[in-house]
């Protein structure tokens, strides 16, 4: 903007103004009327440089941050309803809970027991990122899943001939003509995979070499016991006749098995059919908000149980 001209004590007439009237000779202005014309003329010429400095400082000033608040998330209101306002307490809001990873059955519709116990393998880490094998008894299936929680392959398995989810002491030593028939369980619990050999020079997964229990091929040595009949039947009636090892199909423990145990390394969980996977494995169902909140009492009371424990033990005599 262009700075205004200042004006001078006696301004010129402009073109096509009208003359002032003329001072009669020998008048004199008063003393206040002096003054007060010489005090106007100061004040517009001090306004005449002041303004323009004004608005270019205030063209060039900075504008003053303004506050950027954040409300969270409105809950969904009815049609035709305003959202109510979130008043801001200062406090963050929860997080969400990460989501939790459940395991891949490929399409399979395997029993409550086996999908809770595949879920709570894989949700709490319990493997140790090996993968890891279920032995369903209820159901007379094995499933076999690779570290990430995606099902191999699952297959029928003839188990030990009695119901049971312990095993006898002493079994492990017992020849198999001393074997009672109630001793003929397949124990239940949480097993390290071991690749190994049996007495008769045979590559088997030991699921425990101390108590004697293997998965192996199926072998039909005793015509009699109709070993491939009953694993090939629709039914899980039959599928009771060893001494406690857990006969598979040949392709799937050549197959998927073994090789799956030898990559990996593999944790087998042979799941209960008397007791209930909470108490052998201390498994529940992870998504379930209250069972997995109970899980997470119980582990804090552990905890606190066991620092308590510590700190008693550490504490000086006196």
């Amino acid at each position: 903007m262009r700075t205004p001209e200042r004006e001078s004590p006696t301004p010129r007439r402009a073109a096509g103004q009208d003359p002032q009237p003329a001072r009669r000779p020998g008048a004199q202005p008063s003393e206040f009327l002096s003054s007060l014309r010489t005090g106007l003329l100061v004040g517009v010429a001090l306004l005449a440089l002041v303004l323009p400095l004004r608005m270019v400082q205030k063209a060039h000033a900075p504008e003053p941050a303004g506050e950027v608040a954040t409300a969270p998330p409105a809950a969904p209101q009815a049609d035709g309803q305003a959202a109510a306002p979130v008043p801001d307490t200062g406090v963050a809001a929860p997080q969400a809970a990460p989501p939790v990873r459940l395991a891949d059955f490929r399409g399979e519709q395997p029993s409550a027991d086996a999908r809770m116990m595949a879920n709570w393998v894989l949700a709490t880490g319990d493997a140790n990122r090996h993968a890891f094998v279920l032995v369903d008894k209820k159901d007379a299936r094995v499933y076999v899943f690779g570290p990430e929680g995606t099902l191999r392959d699952s297959a029928p398995a003839l188990l030990g001939a009695a119901r049971g989810d312990d095993s006898f002491p002493g079994i492990g030593d017992k020849p198999l003509s001393a074997v009672r028939p109630e001793e003929k369980t397949t124990p239940a619990g949480r097993f390290v995979a071991e690749p190994g050999m049996n007495a008769g020079n045979e590559d088997v997964i030991w699921v425990s070499y101390d108590l004697a229990v293997s998965m192996h091929r199926i072998r039909p040595l005793v015509a009699r016991e109709h070993r491939l009949e009953r694993l090939a039947s629709l039914t899980t009636d039959d599928n009771r006749i060893s001494f406690g090892c857990i006969n598979l199909p040949v392709t799937f423990y050549e197959d998927v098995l073994s090789p799956t145990v030898h990559k990996y390394g593999a944790i087998i969980y042979v799941l209960p059919e008397v007791k209930t996977a909470q108490q052998v494995f201390g498994a529940y169902d992870v998504t379930d908000p209250e069972q997995v909140a109970a899980a997470q009492r119980a582990r804090d009371q552990k905890l606190a149980s066991a620092g308590a424990g510590m700190q008693k033990v550490s504490l000086p005599a006196r």
